[in-house]
């Protein structure tokens, strides 16, 4: 199969009838009986003739299929222990979304902000049914470590199954109704979807192979060299991933305007939706394309000794993940690229040569400084830049350079223990109301008399450690870069005084005299 790869973002979209998939899928759903918590949301009175106008383009969206398959390993073991290491940009363009920072480390997600509250007679959401592999068959003769492996490939088909339903359910009644109902133009939808709708035939080719493979007894014998052909195809994923920076900011832009942010609250409390934003159903391909490794790996365990996958699995693996890497990688270099020319700069002065060569963030998000001002702090590659947001002619965000950036590499880092008194003018108590200060930490510049020390506050201790261990490696290697660079430039133009040095013969120190008396 040829799987079309382009830059640039595609717009039109087909809208074929996904009915018959629906209906099947309908017919297959429980109710999940657990009760959750009810959420509501609030709707002015005037807004009720969209919901109107609404009714005809969504009455006809069936629920895609809810089943989620037993996992494989427990969520922990996905996200891993924090540690004070970058985390792929790949991870962090969806974990930053609905956080108040956001780092490169592993961290842990926050709640949700709360929904505004409607009486409604029953909302619970729908869920996917659980199902295993054993559940699909009556009979089979197995050991427990080739029923293991039979589940894990259960479920990376099942995930492929899902991953078209929703994907299908995304352009069904999202981008066709908002399309329809001009209620964004389709220049706009272009920039937010991307490149989505090419990424369905792609993952409908991957479950066709793995369906195929299937034996009269449903079960699978040989997977690897299905994924390692098929692998090369999600390099089409760098296109997609590279967009979602920039999808994410127009998208949380255009909600500010009430006929989007109502079209998306009523698609939100559906029964279609799960509960989840048009955020999430956009980031589904991200996270699926992260699990293939881990999938992968526990295929790997469970595949038994002289197992025709022994030769072609760990060949599929590696693939996958310089797939991964390269996706993570370009991600992380449009990410850096975006904030960078959302800088506003007051001055000429704070144009650092740093700033422009940065290639990815470390972290971003918000800080206080001893003002109780809130700032928008980044912290890139070879530089650290205060911030204040704001918006520009066209509602765009923007970010005016706070005060003078710092260099990484000239970085002194304090750590303010919590409860220092706040005196001295270090602290004016507005941190906290009082004459404590918590988790605060202050940055400081050697050599630069432009640059102030800057005593910042973080949101809670988890974001303030975050916050040190980032900076921490961001000045470790930005000095080793420098001193990596000086020691280049000595080598390339050495000391011409210093040259006949290298001559030397350290033989005998007869020699060494006879050749410094030359």
């Amino acid at each position: 199969m040829e799987v079309e790869e382009s830059g640039e973002t595609r717009t039109s979209w087909s809208a074929g009838s996904e009915k018959d998939k629906c209906d099947h899928a309908a017919k297959k759903r429980k109710q999940d009986p657990t009760p959750e918590p009810v959420i509501r949301i609030t709707e002015d009175e005037e807004e009720e003739e969209e919901g109107e106008m609404m009714s005809d383009h969504m009455v006809d969206s069936e629920e895609p299929s809810n089943k989620r398959v037993k996992p494989v390993v427990k969520s922990n073991s996905v996200t891993g222990v924090i540690t004070p290491v970058k985390t792929p940009a790949l991870k962090r363009i969806g974990q930053s979304i609905s956080r108040s920072i956001s780092f490169r480390t592993e961290a842990r997600p926050l709640p949700p902000a709360p929904l505004r509250s409607r009486p409604k007679a029953s909302s619970f959401p729908r869920r996917r049914n659980s199902q295993c592999w054993s559940d699909t068959v009556e009979s089979h003769d197995l050991t427990a470590k080739e029923i293991k492996r039979q589940e894990v490939i259960y479920e990376l088909t099942q995930g492929e199954r899902q991953l078209i339903d929703d994907l299908s359910l995304v352009k069904k009644v999202y981008y066709e109704p908002m399309l329809k109902l001009d209620i964004m133009t389709e220049s706009e939808l272009g920039q937010i979807f991307g490149t989505l709708d090419s990424l369905i035939p792609l993952h409908e080719d991957l479950l066709s192979r793995l369906e195929r493979l299937r034996g009269s007894e449903k079960t699978v014998g040989e997977v690897g060299p299905t994924l390692l052909n098929w692998f090369p195809c999600l390099e089409a994923y760098v296109t997609y991933c590279c967009n979602q920076v920039g999808a994410k900011a127009l998208l949380d832009q255009k909600k500010q305007e009430k006929r989007v942010e109502h079209f998306l609250r009523l698609c939100q409390e559906s029964s279609f939706s799960r509960k989840l934003d048009l955020w999430n159903f956009l980031d589904l391909p991200r996270s699926r394309l992260v699990k293939y490794p881990l999938l992968l790996k526990e295929i790997q365990k469970c595949t038994p000794p002289e197992h025709p996958d022994e030769d072609t699995l760990p060949d599929a693996l590696e693939l996958i993940q310089s797939i991964v890497g390269e996706v993570n990688k370009k991600t992380g270099e449009a990410e850096c690229q975006f904030y960078r020319r959302g800088l506003s700069y007051l001055d000429e002065s704070q144009r650092l040569s740093e700033i422009q060569q940065s290639r990815f963030l470390y972290c971003h998000g918000e800080l206080k400084n001893n003002k109780g001002q809130r700032l928008h702090v980044f912290l890139f590659e070879l530089a650290l830049v205060l911030t204040r947001p704001g918006e520009d002619k066209d509602g765009g965000q923007v970010f005016s350079v706070y005060r003078q950036p710092l260099p990484n590499a000239l970085i002194n880092l304090e750590e303010i223990p919590d409860g220092e008194a706040a005196g001295g003018g270090s602290f004016r108590g507005a941190f906290t109301g009082n004459d404590k200060v918590k988790n605060c930490f202050r940055v400081s510049s050697r050599g630069r008399s432009k640059a102030n020390p800057y005593s910042l506050q973080a949101n809670d201790s988890f974001s303030k450690q975050q916050w040190i261990s980032c900076l921490r490696q961001a000045i470790v290697q930005s000095r080793d870069r420098t001193a990596h660079t000086s020691q280049s430039r000595l080598s390339l133009h050495p000391d011409p005084a210093l040259c006949h040095i290298a001559e030397l013969s350290l033989s005998s120190d007869t020699d060494m005299a006879d050749h410094t008396s030359r």
